[in-house]
């Protein structure tokens, strides 16, 4: 057998752990924004190339572009006034010319690129059927603090069971920032809009929007791995431009409206879609639809809620028994999943620094609760928690719920892989089974 030098065996171990996020994105349908400003960047092919491989992984794929800076320079070509009111763009007839135009351009040129498929290049073989039509049904966004926007507009409705059907087909679909009325009028849409309301429609599972930035970014300008549409909301400031405040109230109407799952990355990056959807760490920012049950640190308040959910737990003799004073001390260490003030879940996580790893115990639900993926949202507060501590690794000990926890992606190790001192506290009579994750 041949030996495989460190970057083929890099390259195996990547595929390998790329798997099941493969397998969990074949069959999902996702909408993927980008402006006109990706469209004129180096790494566009590349960007190409991703959606090519995205649709050949079995991702129903919903692309939408936006067109400003083409719009721009085809109505400086004309000498046409540009005309913006509360940072919105009046389209007259002559500037909706130069909209065709610059969007018309624009969407041939993407067709064109998705349709290649040159012998030695990612293209090749891929035999990608793009598909576009009036999908978009608009509406004009009228006269406004006495501004008439003309043929600016909103998007009115999507055609949705067009869409879909030709998602089944296998296309493409490419949607341009143009909606028609049915009365045969073209309307001028923001990009964003287009985006937000296509997801919205298709109850599509995530609107992925590639920007300047390598994600969304808080008040120190430092990258925000993952929040909730809820925090994405403190991030709006009118003092903003107005791209980043279009793109934000994107992502919030998305999240609100039943997307699961929004992501931004930079499309300047030629590995960041293919990171942020395929790796544990991604690339970009994750925002995750808010929940009407809300996740939390506990606090001495909640300690009677979560002995009442561990009782019956300890005592069938699955969990070990706390005392109500060994919960008050280490109260810190847990989180729990409220409803209307209701403890319906909790879970503790126990560092060991010096082992960079941390103990996953009292993994509680309430039994009316049991589905929803309660118990995944649970460990995957644990595991932020455990990478905000520097900690590379997570472990549980249990007796009866071995298959629930390989389901959340942990491995069955021997004792051997605790820490020293855990090993120490090692109850040879319950004979717990030992499973560890790395994060």
């Amino acid at each position: 057998m041949e030996n495989m030098n460190n970057s083929d065996q890099n390259y195996v171990k990547w595929f390998r752990n790329a798997a099941p996020y493969i397998n969990a994105h074949r069959g999902k349908t996702v909408v993927l924004m980008f402006g006109g400003e990706a469209v004129l960047h180096p790494n566009f092919a590349n960007i190409i190339h991703d959606i090519s491989l995205l649709r050949s992984l079995g991702v129903k794929l919903v692309v939408v572009h936006g067109a400003r800076p083409q719009i721009e320079e085809r109505i400086a070509q004309r000498n046409i006034m540009a005309n913006i009111e509360n940072n919105v763009r009046v389209t007259d007839a002559d500037t909706l010319v130069a909209v065709k135009d610059a969007t018309g351009s624009l969407r041939l040129h993407i067709e064109a690129l998705l349709s290649t498929g040159l012998a030695n290049s990612p293209m090749h073989g891929s035999q990608i059927r793009v598909s576009t039509g009036n999908f978009v049904i608009a509406k004009p966004m009228g006269v406004r603090d006495g501004v008439d926007f003309k043929y600016t507009g909103m998007v009115r409705r999507i055609d949705s069971d067009g869409i879909n059907m030709q998602l089944d087909y296998g296309s493409i679909v490419l949607l341009s920032p143009i909606g028609y009325s049915p009365t045969g009028e073209v309307f001028n849409l923001a990009l964003e809009d287009v985006a937000a309301q296509t997801a919205i429609a298709l109850k599509a599972d995530k609107l992925i929007t590639l920007t300047e930035d390598e994600g969304l970014l808080d008040e120190t300008d430092k990258l925000i791995k993952s929040c909730s549409v809820r925090r994405v909301k403190t991030l709006l400031d009118e003092k903003d431009c107005h791209v980043r405040q279009l793109l934000l109230r994107a992502i919030i109407k998305s999240g609100e409206n039943g997307v699961e799952r929004c992501h931004c990355v930079s499309y300047q990056s030629d590995t960041a879609l293919l990171q942020e959807l395929f790796t544990r760490d991604g690339s970009g920012t994750l925002i995750a639809k808010d929940h009407k049950e809300q996740l939390s640190t506990a606090t001495i308040d909640d300690v009677a809620g979560i002995l009442e959910l561990l009782a019956p737990l300890e005592t069938e003799g699955i969990l070990v028994k706390r005392s109500r004073e060994l919960l008050e001390v280490e109260i810190d260490q847990f989180i729990i999943l409220k409803k209307e003030d209701v403890t319906i879940a909790c879970a503790a996580l126990y560092p060991y620094p010096d082992a960079q790893t941390g103990e996953v115990a009292c993994v509680a639900i309430h039994p009316d609760y049991r589905k929803g993926n309660r118990g995944g949202r649970l460990i995957t507060a644990l595991e932020n928690e455990a990478k905000q501590q520097h900690l590379t690794s997570i472990f549980v000990l249990t007796t009866v719920s071995s298959h629930w926890f390989l389901e959340q992606g942990f491995v069955e190790k021997t004792m051997e892989k605790l820490p020293e001192s855990k090993k120490k506290m090692y109850n040879f009579q319950r004979k717990s089974k030992v499973f560890v994750k790395d994060i």
